[in-house]
């Protein structure tokens, strides 16, 4: 089900009034069969491998639980198997089968194993990662094997996070289902404003950003210079809106029922450097990849040769978790060398910045950093939208080809939709500089009534008047 349907729409006032009505001991059977019926929307025989899934890790804790030595270690190496493994069938043994063909190719060799014709079950990526994070925590001993079987299927199955997280950990998550919520006006007021304001990114930013990129981007061959231009930049902004608009949705939701989910995303785009970025951008991936593999690995405790290779690596596989594709692959990695080059150049940085006396003009150097961090993020971005490399490389060495019979009103947004998508993007960032201290609903609280309601009553018309019901897909439902 998406959450910029109709039928969501019906489904979350429904599920919500239900769940307070019941006593705390009935609530967790409420939810799952709503998170169940929610997933089954989308692709209903799927659900079976999340079945599978949440058997497999939650005996899987029980067992390591119990267990000492190196049976633990063998238990856990079983569960993140089963969940690797059914990852790579369905995402990644096509990708792999391909290039392993394309190798025998070239050596003349004979290859004769076929593609598996299957389809991706939506948000598997988020699926898989969380119930690993359970185990991992159990083996590590920083969380109790869940003994209630209901809860941790919930823990799995939680409907508002459940397709594109954020990404839970146990500690956080499966601890708060065991304790009883009671209604508090202010938490449902907030969650319900949080949805609101994810809705806005959605359907009235990056559902309407969509159709130009999508024009440009799908066809890229068309079009050389401005159009390209402009196309990679909605991107930016139309990745940021769907992505952090779900989470906004899916946290907003959690919120209302006293489910507290972890923040996602924090004002991306105004990082000062690729490093700052990452903390703020999908905050529980980046985090679960540098507890789970970066830490592991040995972080920054070991040689410099070696804290190079850790990080390019982490990036590696991140753009790997994102699609089975080499432009997925060739954007991790260039993220990776984003975040070593800096470091490298660090001092030569360092240097140059005295010589300018940017040190003296603080707001100045701010902002450099702000704009080249969000200039290397978009061009990026071209891999991460691109069809293919061949198409990423067409993109990136015609950007600056200019020509006259270009006109970026014939890209699928006429004057007045683009000067829509601009005002509205204007908004965004008008709140995202108030936010830099305070969260706005926090500042609307102690405003008269008649000012808050003002406030609440034009995002709702802004949204039914300018969004784009099409009930367009989110970004990371693919993954």
């Amino acid at each position: 089900m998406l959450f910029n349907s109709f039928q969501f729409l019906i489904f979350f006032p429904v599920v919500t009034a239900a769940y307070w009505a019941l006593p705390h001991r009935r609530r967790w059977q409420l939810l799952i069969i709503a998170s169940c019926y929610f997933y089954m929307v989308l692709v209903p025989e799927y659900i079976l491998i999340l079945f599978f899934l949440i058997l497999v890790d939650y005996f899987a804790g029980l067992f390591i639980d119990k267990a000492e030595g190196r049976i633990r270690k063998l238990i856990l190496v079983i569960s993140l198997m089963a969940n690797i493994g059914t990852l790579g069938v369905f995402k990644y043994f096509n990708f792999f089968n391909n290039n392993l063909g394309l190798v025998f190719d070239l050596f003349g060799w004979k290859y004769t194993i076929s593609n598996l014709h299957l389809i991706l079950p939506i948000g598997l990526s988020f699926h898989t990662f969380q119930s690993m994070s359970y185990t991992i925590e159990v083996y590590r001993k920083r969380y109790p094997a869940e003994r209630h079987l209901g809860f941790y299927a919930l823990y799995v199955l939680f409907y508002p996070q459940m397709v594109a997280g954020p990404i839970e950990r146990p500690g956080n998550l499966l601890r708060q289902f065991h304790q009883e919520q009671t209604f508090e006006y202010q938490p449902v007021a907030d969650g319900l404003k949080l949805m609101m304001w994810g809705l806005f990114k959605k359907i009235v930013i990056a559902d309407r950003l969509a159709i130009l990129v999508n024009n440009v981007y799908d066809t890229p061959t068309h079009y050389t210079g401005l159009p390209l231009i402009l196309a990679t930049y909605c991107f930016s902004f139309q990745i940021y809106c769907d992505f952090s608009g779900y989470s906004d949705i899916a946290i907003g939701a959690a919120k209302v029922m006293g489910i507290r989910l972890m923040k996602n995303f924090d004002r991306p785009y105004y990082a000062k450097s690729i490093g700052e970025f990452w903390k703020r951008w999908h905050i529980s991936l980046s985090s679960w990849f540098r507890d789970y593999v970066y830490i592991p690995l040995g972080g920054n405790r070991v040689a410099t040769g070696r804290w190079y290779f850790n990080l390019f690596f982490v990036f590696l596989v991140s753009g790997l978790w994102h699609g089975a594709n080499w432009t997925f692959v060739i954007w991790g990695a260039l993220h990776g060398m984003y975040l070593i080059g800096s470091i490298l150049t660090q001092k030569v940085r360092d240097r140059l910045s005295a010589v300018t006396d940017l040190p003296n003009y603080p707001l100045l150097k701010k902002l450099v950093g702000i704009f080249i961090t969000f200039h290397l993020v978009t061009f990026s971005w071209i891999f991460f939208r691109a069809k293919s490399l061949k198409a990423a490389w067409y993109i990136i060495t015609h950007l600056f080809r200019f020509s006259s019979d270009q006109s970026i009103w014939t890209l699928g947004l006429d004057r007045f939709e683009l000067l829509i998508a601009l005002l509205a993007i204007v908004c965004l960032e008008s709140v995202h500089l108030l936010q830099r201290q305070q969260p706005v609903t926090q500042r609307l609280r102690p405003q008269p009534a008649w000012l808050r309601w003002s406030f609440y009553g034009a995002t709702v018309v802004v949204i039914l008047l300018f969004g784009k019901f099409t009930s367009l897909d989110f970004i990371y439902f693919q993954f």
